[in-house]
């Protein structure tokens, strides 16, 4: 071969990893941006990432686009290794024409799409564009379809993460809605359909991007993101850390970790953990730091619906899925946000094969007109679907409060949970003893002398005979009451025992989730 065409080949491949040359580097840099062989260079473990597509041009010939350089069409694709493992990524290139979107950048992405889907890998989407490119018209329109069409086919296969690490704005944030997992970096990041000018031109309000489609908003308010990152180093730290917790695809589990701690371990905290007042609160991540692996809880979602914690951690090694009522919060009862944030974890652990742990104190259903006329009928029974339908081991350990249809949509045994272990301080009831007795003793509390007296005379009778875990555990609902200090150990039993669980369920095209 000969030296000119290795030199040509050389000096193309260099044009194309320069992306939008030095001053546009230089400018993401100042914006507090890395590039998108920066990031992928982070992503994946040293000399492993193998880039596809790196020659690929656009053929568009509009708005005298012919003349218009693009090197690698404004997306770098391509796999390689993170901690050992076969993942597929892509990074839009802000510096090739604002990472802008047309026909051959889709095209690229889909390539690497269909490969992690046939190898059965994961795949993440580095999200730094401008959006549509508006010279491609059509074209561009279409390749996002294209995208969303295999997001959608990828969906429950393999698991696909999303990090908006600048604009995404338009029709571009439907690709990573579409996916299991968002990340977001704070302050460099923004998310929205229609951004602050169209907002001000078409109903007047006055909205900065950041307030808009910022990693806050998002990752508070309106619950569209699962994190938030300080800058993009941490970003891609905590996506490799999160595919630690994940399998590979759909028919594979997730990697065992060594782990120092014993799963015979004998947890003293927790039989004080329980405050003396039923309505007293308490932290429940107390509880998970001392059940699980090393104290190391990684949190999904931590600031949105805070009532209900979700989150992945390890139990002799294993990842699991935790799904717990946070009674330091609108004391752990269940609203829109909590059902619909519990329901897609559920629903996320049960495609990829994770075990679900669901620790119980919840006092019902949020109250209020806002809640009913935001339809929590609804929303709620996600929470009961996403549970009924899962058949991976689901797990319920009961704390202190499980009153009525809110106890249900915990994984109650009647909604599949294979093992449901109480402490003492559980309180499986209809409803709580002050409304219950209202109701039961409604007359003898009427007919009374002193109602009062009566009414608290009523409420403790009903405390002691029904708001304990012992009339469950009579019948069968609950499989064991422990004390609180080997629930470690219990658990870890459990999983040992669920290890090999196989439970099908009538053929269908697909249920119809009460969306």
């Amino acid at each position: 071969m000969s030296v000119e065409k290795l030199n040509l080949l050389k000096k193309t491949r260099e044009t194309i990893e320069l992306g939008g040359g030095e001053k546009r580097i230089e400018k993401q840099h100042k914006s507090g941006k890395l590039t998108a062989r920066e990031r992928l260079n982070l992503l994946f473990d040293e000399n492993t990432f193998v880039e596809v597509d790196a020659f690929v041009k656009h053929r568009c010939t509009n708005f005298g686009m012919e003349k218009q350089s693009a090197p690698g069409e404004g997306v770098v694709c391509g796999y390689g290794k993170v901690n050992g493992r076969l993942v597929y990524a892509y990074a839009q290139d802000f510096t090739v024409l604002g990472g802008s979107l047309g026909e051959m950048h889709a095209k690229k992405i889909v390539k690497v799409m269909d490969l992690a889907i046939k190898m059965g890998a994961p795949v993440v989407g580095l999200n730094d564009s401008g959006g549509a490119r508006i010279q491609e018209a059509v074209d561009a329109l279409a390749g996002y379809g294209g995208i969303f069409l295999k997001n959608t086919i990828a969906s429950g296969v393999i698991p696909q993460i999303s990090a908006i690490m600048g604009p995404c704005a338009g029709g571009a944030v439907y690709s990573p809605a579409l996916t299991d997992f968002i990340y977001m970096v704070d302050q460099t990041s923004q998310m929205f359909i229609t951004g602050p000018q169209v907002i001000k031109t078409v109903t007047g309000e006055e909205v900065s991007a950041e307030e808009l489609g910022g990693a806050s908003t998002h990752n508070t308010t309106s619950g569209v993101a699962h994190f938030i990152a300080q800058n993009d180093e941490d970003c891609i730290n905590q996506i490799k850390e999160l595919l630690s917790f994940l399998p590979s695809n759909n028919t594979e589990k997730t990697p065992l970790v060594e782990t120092n701690d014993s799963p015979n371990a004998i947890l003293d905290k927790l039989n004080t953990i329980i405050p003396d007042g039923s309505n007293k609160a308490y932290d429940m991540k107390d509880i998970i730091y001392e059940i699980i692996d090393e104290n190391y809880f990684y949190e999904v979602q931590p600031f949105f619906a805070k009532n209900i914690i979700t989150g992945f951690a390890r139990i002799n090694g294993e990842s699991i899925g935790i799904i717990a009522n946070q009674p330091n919060a609108m004391a752990g009862s269940l609203d829109i946000n909590a059902s619909d944030k519990a329901a897609r974890f559920i629903r996320t652990c049960d495609a990829f094969n994770i075990p679900i742990i669901s620790l119980v104190d919840v006092p019902g259903f949020l109250p209020g007109t806002e809640q009913e006329y935001g339809g929590i009928i609804r929303h709620g029974a996600k929470m009961l679907y996403a549970y009924s339908e899962a058949t991976v081991p689901k797990i319920t350990l009961i704390t202190r409060k499980a009153y009525g249809g809110s106890y249900l949509a915990m994984c109650s045994k009647d909604l599949g949970s294979d093992i449901v272990l109480a402490w003492p301080t559980a309180e499986v009831a209809v409803m709580g003893p002050s409304g219950a007795a209202n109701i039961v003793f409604k007359k003898e509390i009427k007919d009374a002398e002193d109602p009062a007296k009566m009414r608290a005379e009523k409420i403790e009778e009903y405390t002691n005979e029904f708001a304990t875990p012992y009339k469950a555990a009579e019948r069968g609902y609950i499989d064991d009451v422990i004390e609180p200090e080997v629930s470690r150990i219990r658990i870890s039993d459990a999983l040992d025992m669920l290890a090999s669980k196989r439970e099908s369920r009538p053929f269908k095209k697909h249920g119809n989730i009460p969306l």
